[in-house]
């Protein structure tokens, strides 16, 4: 069976919303377990942990699903997807993360869905008309209202690390963008698994050492568990499941998805700590929904 062709102008289905929001809950962990695993671990080591547990298992499914190697001249932007997706993406946030608080990089995260729609704009891969425009706006403002942006500090040395977390998003959002149009030729298994093939490549070769200096000190248990999640669910199936989504709906979706990760974390407070949910919460809840059936809702 043929598979329909990309399109911004198709809404999202259920599944669409349900993945969008399984591939956040799986992110939201990532601050809090990336934090103690780097108190253990260097950062490139976690990195090349990543992408040599994700890579192969990638690679063999594309080929499993799809039986299908790129064309040439698709190789020069499944590279550049690499180098933003994978590459700058993970190695800028492991170090920032190390470099900064993780209330700042979640602060910082409601840039992605900005950055999306700007870049979205000046390439014409995606039609950013006023409802979405504003469904972004109001997404991250959402955010924005749960997180408390008072907390924002670049105290104690956590300047450079910020940066870092920033230009994280900026190539996250570049790399959901120009997704796109690969997107519409190619099967999007062998998109992601490809793009993990050229920036996980760049990945191992710039952590192995640091990975090979981990083991031989010695690694404890509980930080390798920590390891394992990350790699299985906000690496291999994170990756899998957004760009399953995106090739369904559209990358400023899944970039004003990542708004939600401040709502889930205070949920689950809620739900598992007893904290009340107060007015903050219940506002920022209200503007992300508002935000995000802006940008999905379309005419039939």
């Amino acid at each position: 069976m043929t598979e329909r062709h990309p399109s911004t102008e198709a809404r999202p289905t259920l599944t669409v919303h349900l993945a969008l929001l399984a591939v956040q809950l799986s992110f939201s962990g990532f601050h809090v377990v990336g934090k103690v695993v780097l108190e253990s671990m260097p950062p490139l080591a976690l990195a090349a942990t990543r992408v040599l547990f994700a890579t192969p298992l990638l690679l063999g499914l594309a080929w499993l699903k799809d039986r299908r190697l790129p064309a040439w001249r698709d190789l020069p932007f499944l590279a550049l997807l690499g180098l933003l997706g994978v590459f700058l993406n993970q190695i800028l946030f492991v170090i920032g993360l190390r470099y900064t608080t993780a209330t700042n990089a979640a602060i910082l995260m409601p840039s992605i869905p900005v950055f999306a729609v700007g870049l979205g704009w000046l390439t014409g891969v995606e039609r950013i008309g006023r409802r979405r425009l504003l469904g972004v706006l109001l997404a991250a403002l959402g955010a924005l209202t749960l997180l408390d942006p008072r907390r924002f500090s670049l105290a104690e040395g956590t300047a450079l690390g910020t940066l870092l977390i920033l230009l994280n998003c900026l190539s996250y959002s570049s790399f959901l963008v120009l997704q796109r149009p690969l997107l519409a030729r190619l099967p999007w298994r062998t998109v992601i698994a490809w793009s993990f093939l050229f920036g996980g490549t760049g990945v191992a070769v710039l952590g192995g050492p640091a990975l090979t200096e981990a083991v031989q000190a010695g690694v404890a248990e509980r930080i390798w568990l920590g390891v394992l999640y990350i790699a299985l669910f906000p690496t291999f199936l994170g990756y899998l499941v957004n760009t399953w989504a995106v090739r369904r709906s559209s990358a400023t979706l899944a970039a004003v998805y990542t708004t939600v990760q401040p709502l889930m974390t205070a949920a689950l407070a809620a739900l598992f700590l007893a904290e009340r949910l107060g007015a903050p919460q219940i506002v920022g809840f209200v503007l992300i929904a508002t935000g995000l059936w802006l940008v999905s809702w379309q005419r039939r």
